[in-house]
């Protein structure tokens, strides 16, 4: 398995080029923090020094902005693939030690996603239960939670799934690995879950394949998803000027 993994750095980040099941596989070894960013999160990389040094941090990350990839395989090589962290959670979710009682700790960002992720969870079969999850607060640019650190040492779960969030859940991953007695499988999933649940527009296997997931939620919410894709427009000139090498950091 591990012959056929390779990494890529691209911005100072060390992207893993594989697959789903591999970069599960590699966690698994000795636990450690995935982490699947956006193109709107990767603009940052220049600006937000708490977002960049999770990044730096975390001990996988995934090549799942549509964009970061088109534009390095148009203009370096050797070429990448796209892994989305729908693609990474949908994987994750058949593994019968993530499905055990107790093995997972899910950080949600409200009660009622809390309440239709458990029950999704439990119509597949999932062992989770409402102890299971915590909702998360408003964090408020100061991304520290001794409560969840002090629960996690209680619960003492295998996985960690943060589901609050590009931007804040990095930080906060690489928060509780630096913190922790233990290290637990950390997934830093964003939305993917709601894409399943519910709770944001389904995305279809196909339309995940084929990169499709950012038009459907700019469908199915303009206003909130449009500005936001377009945002990532400032990942081009950093991927121009800097290739592989980590932006200097500025204003």
């Amino acid at each position: 398995m591990s012959a056929t993994v390779r990494f890529q750095r691209i911005l100072g980040i060390r992207f893993v080029v594989g697959t789903a099941q591999q970069v599960i596989d590699l966690v698994s070894e000795s636990g450690g923090l995935v982490v699947v960013p956006s193109g709107p999160g990767l603009r940052n990389l220049a600006t937000d020094s708490v977002y960049r040094e999770a990044l730096l941090g975390a001990d996988l990350a995934i090549a799942d902005s549509g964009l970061m990839v088109l534009l390095w395989n148009i203009l370096y090589r050797p070429k990448i693939s796209k892994l989305s962290g729908l693609k990474y959670l949908r994987t994750l979710l058949l593994q019968s030690d993530f499905r055990l009682p107790g093995s997972t700790l899910w950080v949600l960002p409200n009660q009622d996603n809390a309440e239709r992720t458990v029950r999704w969870l439990r119509e597949q079969g999932s062992g989770v239960s409402y102890a299971d999850v915590y909702v998360a607060p408003l964090y408020n640019g100061c991304i520290q939670d001794p409560a969840l650190l002090q629960l996690i040492e209680r619960r003492r779960p295998g996985h960690v799934v943060l589901g609050i969030g590009g931007g804040v859940q990095e930080p906060l991953g690489f928060y509780l690995k630096q913190r922790l007695s233990y290290l637990p499988r950390i997934h830093c999933i964003g939305a993917a879950i709601g894409f399943l649940t519910g709770d944001q527009v389904r995305i279809p296997a196909w339309a995940d394949h084929i990169g499709l997931g950012w038009l459907l939620r700019c469908v199915s919410n303009p206003t909130r998803f449009v500005p936001r894709y377009w945002r990532a427009r400032h990942l081009v000139p950093l991927i121009f000027r800097y290739s592989d090498r980590l932006p200097i950091i500025g204003p």
